[in-house]
């Protein structure tokens, strides 16, 4: 029974590995896809992640300024997955954007976002 609790405990840190918990993200990039009408694909990168929530927040930042490029100002969170290769963090988030407040729970009001990212050193579109 010890060398399976041994062999688990191993096999614990075999995840993707954050950076120092201190440490700011490296912003990569963005890219954007329009996938259609209003639902839009955002590929993001960084590097020196001490959260994966980081790569999700970088994704939200690029989809509410999306939305207000777009005329638009708000936007709802469809999807994202991370993954982690090498150091480099992505994200493939799918957001859809609207003039009017949508419907659901993970809805953004775009300027409001803007303007946190803005504050927390956060890059746009």
């Amino acid at each position: 029974m010890l060398s399976v609790l041994t062999g688990l405990a191993a096999c614990a840190g075999a995840g993707p590995q954050v950076s120092d918990p201190g440490a700011r993200p490296t912003y990569l990039g963005i890219e954007t896809r329009l996938l259609d009408g209003d639902l839009v694909n955002f590929l993001v990168q960084l590097r020196d992640v001490s959260d994966q929530s980081q790569v999700g927040d970088y994704a939200k930042c690029a989809a509410a300024q999306y939305a207000l490029i777009r005329g638009y100002g708000f936007a709802r969170h469809v999807r994202t997955n991370v993954t982690e290769e090498g150091g480099v963090w992505r994200g493939d988030a799918v957001y859809t954007i609207s003039s009017a407040l949508p419907d659901g729970l993970r809805t953004l009001d775009a300027e409001v976002v803007v303007q946190d990212c803005r504050e927390q050193g956060i890059p746009t579109v």
